[in-house]
């Protein structure tokens, strides 16, 4: 799916009021802490509350925001996602402010809560990922936000060798997930994923996943694996842009892609979860 043309990036800040406030989206960030970003389309939102905790989850554990703060914030945001139609994929955010920042948009502790509205990129229904497998550059794995920068730099690369995306793994090579999306494979008729003890973000996408499996009678198995252990097998990348995408390629190397024999039923399925926006 094409990306939304003629659309600019809108930037706002949350002010002392509880109100955004909207600002240049050229606007320079303090150093990012949390981040969380999901699809609009055509007004309609998939699992919105499990990103909304994920992200005040992260923004509380990691700089003490208060309750009321993120709710007064998530109120505002929610207020002005998109109704209309067409494809979107907004981004909230909490920063360490810079020094230039207004200070009624400061928060206790120095940070600032802000909403940018972008428009959605281009989507696809497979994904090619690269073969060769990068060891897992990121500081804080199981928050989303700090590592976008060293995650940016691996899609890049990824993109040089003509895949979609990466794969991150360990120091020893056992398999994490992909630079911007949760990694889920088959193994017969089990549903496998990367055990949570493993530094990995606890995805949205995925886990619709599994509870769909775990609802349907789908055995689900968290398990260990290299990437050599992949091959032949249907494997999926998972995240709130793309939804569920088969992996149809590793690309630089000669792992043989699965069949993605079980991927279609399970992208309409996802497809449908999505609700409509209020107001």
């Amino acid at each position: 799916m094409p990306a939304e043309p003629g659309r600019a990036d809108r930037l706002f800040v949350l002010t002392a009021y509880g109100a955004l406030r909207e600002v240049p989206a050229a606007h320079a960030p303090g150093p990012l802490l949390a981040a969380d970003s999901w699809l609009v389309a055509d007004g309609r939102v998939r699992a919105l509350d499990r990103h909304r905790r994920r992200f005040t989850a992260t923004c509380a554990g990691t700089a003490g925001v208060p309750g009321p703060v993120l709710d007064a914030f998530w109120t505002a945001m929610a207020a002005l996602l998109p109704r209309e139609a067409g494809h979107w994929f907004p981004r909230v955010e909490l920063d360490t402010a810079p020094a230039q920042a207004s200070p009624d948009t400061v928060l206790p502790g120095g940070h600032r809560l802000l909403y940018r509205l972008r428009p959605a990129p281009a989507r696809t229904k497979t994904a090619r990922v690269w073969g060769l497998a990068v060891c897992d550059p990121r500081r804080t794995p199981r928050h989303k936000g700090p590592d976008l920068g060293a995650l940016a730099e691996v899609r890049s690369r990824a993109t040089a060798a003509d895949a979609d995306e990466a794969l991150l793994v360990t120091a020893d090579g056992v398999v994490l997930e992909a630079a911007n999306s949760s990694l889920l494979w088959w193994e017969e008729d089990v549903l496998c994923h990367p055990p949570a003890d493993l530094p990995v973000l606890p995805g949205v996408t995925a886990s619709l996943l599994l509870d769909r499996a775990a609802r349907t009678g789908v055995r689900v198995r968290p398990v260990r694996r290299r990437l050599s252990a992949l091959a032949g097998r249907e494997v999926w990348v998972a995240n709130a842009l793309h939804g569920l995408r088969p992996v149809t390629a590793w690309t630089g190397g000669s792992l043989p892609a699965g069949a993605p024999l079980r991927a279609a039923a399970w992208q309409s399925w996802l497809d449908g979860l999505g609700t409509p926006l209020p107001g």
